[in-house]
Parts: C-alpha cells; structure tokens; sequence
C-alpha cells in the first residue's frame, strides 16, 4: 500500500474507485456501448485456499473460486472471468513417493482442476487462463490462486452509511459447520495430522446458489435498493454482518440452517459459501424480497442497525456477543518483528547453460515441466460462455499457441461493446527462491510485458498481488522473505508508476523440514478496445521478428527506462496497425517463445545468422518478440535494445545455424509431459463417418406471423440464459425470460402454471445450456426433462409445435432435455426406451472447452433455412458429455430422414472420427438432430457464443452460424 499512497498523492490514479465497503479492487473505466460512453465500476480480485485444497482438492478449490467470485459480486458487478494460477509438486511422481501425512501429487493437482473447473463451469465463469507452476517446494503445501473481474454500470451502485433501523437481510444459501475455522486453517502449518484433523475447515461450495446471487446482483432495481454489502467469508456472521455498520442486533436463531443441532458460535463463525447480507432501508424491504423470490432465492431478515455503537448477538433468548465498535476498531495487538534479507547467491541466475547442441537443448527446453503445454489442462474449463472471450486460451489454425493472459468484452447485457479488459500474472517459482526480491520485481515486470503484448497500454494497468510463504513463527530470516519480496514488488510499483490496489496473503507453506517458494505473484489489469488486441501466434510467413529486449545491470536490476519506452512504443504500434503478433520472453527464453508462436497456425521461423545462438535460451523476462512486415522491422532495428531475432517462414520447421528442427518434433516434446496427466486427445474411433448431403428444404409456412416471441426456461444449472436471449435478440425477436422457482411446493406448482401460460405465449422454445454437480449424467438436463414432464407442460410443449405451428431449440444441455423429454428425436413427449438415442461422457474423461469445426449436412429442418448443406462452421463446445450414441439401425434411420443436421468435420470438410476435431468421439461424428419434421433441433455447439465480430480473433473460419436468424424468419 506504500505506493499506492504515494501515487495518489502525486494524484496519479484518479480513476481509483474507493468506499467504506472492502469488496475487491475496484477503478472506474469508460466503456463504449452501441457507440457511447458510459460510466462502469472494473473490479478484480485474486484468493487463495492452499489449506483447504491441500486438506481436500476437490472441495478447496473448488470454494476458492467461489469465494473468489464472492468479492467483487458483494460490490454489485456481474462477475465474467476467471483466471487459474497454481503451483504443485511433480504430478508425474509415484504414489509409492507420497509423503505420510500428504495426498499423491497427482491426485492433489488433478482433483483441484476438477473441483474449480467444476465451481467455474456450472456458475457460467469463462476461465481464460490456466497456468501451473511446478516445484518440489510446493510439496510442502500446494498453491491454488483464483483471480477473477466484475464490471457493473457505475449507476448500479448506490454506497450510503446505514442507518439505526435499517435491515439486514442474509441472501442465498444455508448455513452449516463446514468452514468452521476455515480462516485461522488457512494459516495453519500443515502436519502429518492435518488430513484427518481440518475436514470441516473446507466449505462447501454450491455454484447454482451463486449464480441465482449474479442474477439478482445484474438488476438495476434490485442493486439501487441496497445500501450496503458483504459477502460471507472469513468469521462467517461475525464479520460479513459485524463489518457493515456500528451498531448492529443479529439474531442467530433467524440464520437459515442446513440442519439442525448447531450451537450459536457454529451459527456465527461458520464461513459455508454462497452467502451475502445487504442493508436495505425499512421501507424497502419488501420490495428486495419480491426480487429474491422471483430468482429463487431464499432471503432472511436476521438483524437490525442500531445506534448503540455495539455489536450484541443474540441465540435462544441469550446475548452470547456484547462487543463495544470501540474495541473492535483496535484491530488486535500492534506486533513486531525483527526480519533479515538475505542476499541472493553470487551467480547469474538469468543466463543459461552453454549451449552444445542447439536442437537438443531446443526440444529439452520445450519438454520442461514448467514450460510443456498444459491444454489438455485448460480444456476443462469453460472459456466461453457468456459471448466476450476476445481471445481464446489456445489460438491459431490448429489451436496449439496458448495465450499469455485473458481478454474479454465488458459484460454489457444489452447492446455491444468494444470494450475490453485485459487481465495477466507474472511470477517464477525458480526466481523468486534465488532472489525473493527479483522474484516479486520481474512478476511486476512480467505481467505489465505480457498486458502490452496483448495490445494493452502500461500508463492504464493497475495491479493485485497474491503473496505465500513458509510459516513465519519468529524467524528473523523468514520474515525477511517477505519483507524482500514486498520491496521488490514496491520498486517497481514505484518506477513504473503502477498500483497496486489489492492483494491477498498466506503464511502456511510449511510442512516438516520443507517450505514453498517465496511466492508474490503479480496480477496486472487494464481496459482497452477490441480493435487494438493482438494475439501470440505468427500471422504469415517472410515476416520478421524482433526482439525488444529488457537490459539488466550488474546487480540483475532491468532498466526500467528502456522498458517503459518500449511499452510505449509497442502501444503506439499496435494503435497504428503495425504489430501482428507478440509474446512476452518467459520461462525457456525466446526458443520457447518462437516455438508456442509457431504451434498455432504451423508457420516455421528462421533464426537470423547475426543472433546468438546461446541468447535463444537465456531469461529474459520484461523483454517481448514481436511479428511485423520487414520494411517496419527495418525501421524498428535502429532503436536501442531492438534486434532482429529471424523471420517466419512457410516451411512447418525451425531453423537455426543450418540445422533444422520440426515443429511436429518440438510439439511433441511440449506436449509430451503432461500428456498422461492431463490428456489433450482421446484415442480416436475408426472408421467412415460422412454421410451424403441433405439438401431438400422441410416445408415452410403458409402465413406471415411476425416478430416471434422466444420462451427461455431458466432451470437448476441453466447458466447460458443471457447468452441465447441476446442471440434471438439480435435476429430480432422477442424474449421472455423465466427462472423456475422450486424452493417450495406451491412455488413450484405456480411456476409450472406460470410457464404454461408464457409458452402459450410463445412461437419458440429454447432450452439454454447449463450445468449441475460437475456436469453429472445428464447435467441440468435431467432438471428440464423432469420439469416438462409435467402433463401441463407436455401439453403446452405439444400445442406450441403441433396447434400453432412452433419450434423448439435445445443447446448443450438443453440438447440433454430433448433427448430425455423423447421430442429428439421422436418429435413428442414419451417415455425412453434402453436403446434410446442418448448424449454421454465424453470418452477422454473430461469437459472439452473449445472451437470445433461443424458442417450442415441436412437443411430439412426450418431452422437451417439461411444455410446451404456442406456449409462449414467454427462453433464454441463446452461439455463433459457430448457424445451422441445410437445403435447403427436408428443412425442409418436419422441419416435417411435428414434428421442428422450438423456433424464434426476436419480441416478439410470431412466427417471424421479422429478426436483432434470429433472431440468427444460421437458416432458418426454426430453434433446436431432434428426431429422428424424438423421443428425441434437439438445440438452441442454453443452457435449463442459467437456475438460480434470482434470475439474469437485468435480463431479463423465462419463463426456465425445463422440458426437463430433461420428460426426467427420462419415467423416472417
């Protein structure tokens, strides 16, 4: 906080957004919709749970990003992007190696990707980055870091000093033991006990609780009704209600419980997830619980501001808390330590080994566990729902060159934006346990380097940091860690005039004799315009590329001047349209950096005679390749710490000192590490899979109707509600939006009655995608199918397609419904038979999050009537079972009928079987069905995703598949 005092007062961050409430890191942007600006809050914020994914993967990680999520939720903005930053030991090690007292490696890295991929997926947050560190220090303790940003119209917020009377009311879910000393845990050394002793330290998260929390957060009348809010974390009760006003009477008998049996101390310190508590004013209560009921949720009025300056809580008639505000405004015992900085080691820690043989270093460098691929551990989680992923995580033709950072549009629900944020981290395990100071300056350093790669301007950027290291007891050396680790991190906060406005810390990371890295990792943001982002992979071949290099001193000190004014002048060129990709030098030096630079899109690249061999592998972090035509790169040369590095060519190989290296060579060796933990590909099926096309056209209307009004059922798990209504939206029809209420049994007997009436209403059904517990079997597609098994519902569902001549459409998960309800592929409600058609896990045994080719194959059904068959199309998938299955009796059926609409294709058009584009090895290559007469669709590529040109830039082909304009034009 050192420097950002100090740049405030020099009034160098006047966009900084500053309250009484304590929710996340929060500046003021202006953002750019339908072409004017408007005033919104950006806000970001990174957690931790290392404890509890060390205790328990699964359920850890999976609430660190919910309680991640939490933060800037509380501040009233719509939470759109997560970023993933972990560390870990050697996940290939054997069990037979696992430390008494510890879980396997493998076990802890996988079950921790599964649990917050889990949380992310069904909570509907595109993960844009996902980065683990590898380093036996961390087998002391595993690191787990979410980071994730939030935006809200500025009129959103209203921030008034509650007053005596006025509510507090405890919104979402219930409240039990787990999370009971949750954050003492947290700063626990962990012993050989730990397992078997912290299990209720671990909350446990429901994302579906959370995401009804985003729902009625998005609202701008509910937002304006609260004066005041705090999420549930840390001291549970305690402290998200204790925190909001001076004076305050809660009464624990009124907190909603899981179970019974919990005694007042367990109702007010419990920290279980998904909770928030809001200050509304007397007068508008009502009104706040109208609006919590119509999104499901449960909201309790469970304590009261006062002006007695106390905090007093009450349980079974009992005052069990009569705090003076005065006593807890002392913050605890002022303590002191003593710390000792240690110098780093005389070496230079920057320089790589001598290089003997160039192709064998070059392809041991890409085989390096902290630089080997890790998208076969990316995949898992969603990057793309709700329609702003910008640049997806791994870019380029083939999808091999992995993204430096996350960008995403504004969530703006209504209308377009062009603008952005640009979210990145830097940090290096290695370098932080040489030099903890040079550790914290170059995370600094390299997070700003990979923001101005990515096309984002450095005089913008604000930062957060996240900090973890051994437990420091009284240790004077210790504690100098830390105390070096922040100094680094304020000298370059400080040259580079750049804030860090938030950050969290851990000190736990010790088990027995063994401690984790002196760990700050830095988190940069800044907002920008779609216009001006530039993705990694090499664009073209004869191309130059050069290095804009960071020069060090003697005492390993960048030149922080030379920096600044390459970041300077890299913006500009970007502003001109000079620059076509660029990367920032990382970890493997820029042998790495080319090489993930040519994955992409198979361009090679030629090592220019005048570059050193041996400064391809050296660190060079600060330092940035960069892509251009060579009459600009002929021009750029002549500045200082600019050089030419080599050209890209057409050949798909690397050359260097006439010796040439493959690409598939060093592909292979990137991949290869990871591979057997975290699968990039399935084995593939055989066989056959394309099918003649279909190109008679289903019968149309006989009669005009007009602008179609569309039903869209929110359901336990729907999370793509917003994403679909603003697709039909823009093909211009009508939405009618309505989330299912089942917290009571008349509830739900209204809401069945409700939809009857809207669908009534309604030419379209959509049944949006989603989740439930992970992607179980079936996902919330067995919530749907259930529901509208209703005889009031069937019938209405019968009356739409068949009386008044409507369509249905069911994406992902609402493709599930379909299948489950019978109307896919018989076209009515009926019970399944064993054999069924039906959609199942995806045989690489994970969820798959990326961009698939899909062709037309059939244009009988009305909604592909804007199409031709044969028509390709590059769609978002995002699923853990999408693997469409029939016997070869009802496939041959479909296929003579038409009713197979869209099938999985590779590069070249063809249905095929191999898992590098049939990822989820559907038979026959199966995406997409339609019923007999083709009223109802069913698929598992999210066409809602693709929204605007200016989304997917790092993915080539034709994103936009015109279903819902099909659909909408069949009314017209």
């Amino acid at each position: 906080t050192i420097a950002v005092k100090e740049l405030k007062a020099a009034g160098k961050l006047d966009n900084l957004d500053e309250s009484e409430e304590i929710n996340a890191c929060t500046i003021i942007i202006p953002v750019d919709v339908d072409g004017v600006e408007e005033e919104w809050l950006l806000l970001f914020k990174n957690e931790t749970h290392n404890h509890p994914t060390e205790i328990e993967p699964f359920g850890g990680a999976a609430t660190c990003l919910g309680g991640c999520i939490r933060d800037p939720l509380s501040g009233r903005s719509y939470v759109y992007q997560a970023m993933r930053v972990t560390g870990a030991g050697d996940p290939r090690q054997s069990v037979k190696d696992t430390l008494v007292g510890k879980l396997p490696q493998r076990k802890l890295t996988t079950g921790a990707a599964t649990g917050y991929s889990s949380y992310g997926n069904q909570i509907g947050l595109a993960t844009g980055e996902v980065k683990e560190y590898y380093n036996p220090g961390f087998i002391a303790k595993r690191m787990e870091i979410g980071a994730v940003l939030g935006a809200a119209p500025r009129n959103n917020v209203v921030r008034e000093e509650p007053l005596p009377g006025d509510i507090i009311i405890l919104l979402g879910g219930k409240t039990g033991r787990d999370g009971c000393g949750g954050a003492t845990g947290s700063s626990k050394k962990h012993t050989v006990e730990s397992l078997e002793t912290c299990g209720a330290e671990v909350q446990k998260g429901n994302a579906l609780t959370e995401r009804k929390i985003q729902r009625l957060f998005r609202r701008h009348e509910v937002t304006v009704l609260i004066k005041r809010c705090n999420d549930f974390g840390a001291g549970g009760v305690s402290v998200a209600i204790g925190e909001l006003t001076d004076g305050l009477d809660i009464n624990l008998d009124k907190v909603p419980k899981k179970y019974e049996g919990l005694d007042g101390t367990e109702l007010a310190i419990s920290e279980s997830q998904e909770r928030m508590a809001v200050v509304v004013a007397p007068e508008h209560v009502d009104e706040f619980m109208k609006y919590a009921a119509e999104e499901n949720l449960e909201a309790t009025i469970v304590a009261v501001a006062t002006d007695t300056k106390r905090l007093v809580m009450h349980w079974r008639d009992q005052n069990v808390v009569n705090i003076t505000r005065a006593f807890l405004d002392t913050n605890g015992v002022t303590q002191h330590r003593k710390a000792v900085v240690v110098a780093p080691e005389d070496k230079d820690f920057f320089k790589a080994p001598e290089v003997k043989d160039v192709a064998k270093t070059w392809l041991d460098t890409m085989g390096t566990l902290n630089i080997a691929s890790e998208q076969g551990l990316a995949e898992r989680f969603d990057s793309t729902i709700g329609a702003r992923t910008v640049l997806m995580p791994f870019g380029g033709k083939y999808q091999k060159t992995p993204v430096e950072g996350m960008v995403a549009k504004i969530p703006v629900e209504h209308g377009n934006t062009t603008t952005v944020s640009i979210f990145t981290h830097g940090y290096d395990p290695d370098l932080a346990i040489w030099s903890p100071f040079h550790g914290a300056l170059y995370a600094v350093i390299q997070s700003i380097a990979k923001l101005v790669a990515l096309g984002g301007d450095r005089k913008k950027v604000y930062l957060t940091m996240q900090e973890f290291f051994q437990s420091l007891g009284t240790n004077e050396k210790a504690w100098g860690q830390p105390v070096s680790a922040l100094l680094g991190a304020f000298v370059a906060q400080q040259v580079m005039e750049v804030a860090a406005i938030g950050g969290k810390d851990s000190m736990s990371g010790t088990f027995e004799n063994l401690t984790v890295p002196p760990t700050l990792v830095s988190f940069a943001i800044a907002p920008e315009h779609t216009n001006h982002i530039i993705s990694p992979e090499f664009k073209a071949a004869d191309d130059a590329v050069l290095l804009f290099d960071l020069p060090r001193d003697a005492e390993e000190m960048p030149d922080f001047d030379t920096f600044k004014a390459h970041c300077d002048f890299l913006h500009q060129a970007v502003l001109d349209g000079k620059i076509k990709a660029m990367h920032a030098v990382g970890q493997g030096g820029i042998a790495a950096a080319v090489a993930q630079m040519a994955f992409g899109n198979g361009i090679g690249f030629a090592v220019d005679a005048s570059f050193a061999t041996q400064e391809l592998f050296n660190l060079r972090y600060g330092s940035i390749l960069v892509e251009t035509d060579a009459a600009t790169a002929a021009e750029w040369v002549k500045r200082a710490h600019v050089s030419l590095v080599g050209k890209t060519t057409a050949a798909a190989d690397v050359t260097v000192d006439g010796m040439t290296i493959s690409l598939k060579d060093l592909q292979d060796a990137w991949e290869k590490p990871l591979s057997h933990v975290f699968p990039i590909k399935s084995e593939s099926g055989t066989g056959d899979a394309e099918l003649p096309l279909f190109t008679t056209y289903g019968p149309r209307r006989s009669e005009a109707f007009g602008t179609p009004r569309v039903f869209i059922p929110v359901c336990p798990g729907t999370n793509c509600e917003y994403d679909s209504a603003a697709a039909f939206e823009r093909a211009g029809a009508t939405t009618d939006v309505m989330v299912l209420r089942n917290n009571t049994p008349q509830d739900l007997a209204e809401s069945i009655d409700e939809m009857a009436k809207r669908i009534a209403k309604a030419q379209i059904i959509m049944f949006p995608g989603g989740f439930s517990a992970g992607d179980e079997p079936e996902g919330s597609g067995k919530f749907i199918a259930t529901l509208f098994r209703n005889p009031v519902l069937s019938e209405a569902l019968e009356n739409l397609l068949y009386q008044r001549d409507g369509l249905a459409l069911g994406i992902c998960n609402g493709f599930q419904a379909l299948i489950k309800l019978g109307l896919l592929p018989y076209g009515h409600v009926q019970p399944l038979k064993a054999d069924s058609p039906t959609l199942t896990y995806n045989t690489i045994g994970r969820h798959l999050s990326r961009m698939v080719e899909t062709k037309v194959v059939s244009v009988m059904s009305p909604w592909f009537s804007s199409c031709k068959a044969g028509d390709v199309h590059t769609v978002a998938i995002s699923h853990g079972e999408g693997r469409f299955v029939a016997t070869p009796e009802q496939i041959r059926e479909l296929a003579a009928k038409g009713q197979i609409a869209t099938q999985y294709v590779d590069l070249s058009g063809k249905a095929t079987y191999d898992s590098e584009y049939n990822p989820n090895q559907s038979v026959l290559a199966v995406e997409g069905i339609t019923s007999p007469d083709g009223r109802v669709l069913g698929k598992m590529a999210h066409t809602e995703r693709f929204s605007a040109e200016d989304v997917f830039q790092n993915i080539a082909g034709n994103k936009l598949q015109p279903i819902f304009k099909s659909g909408v034009e069949y009314f017209k």
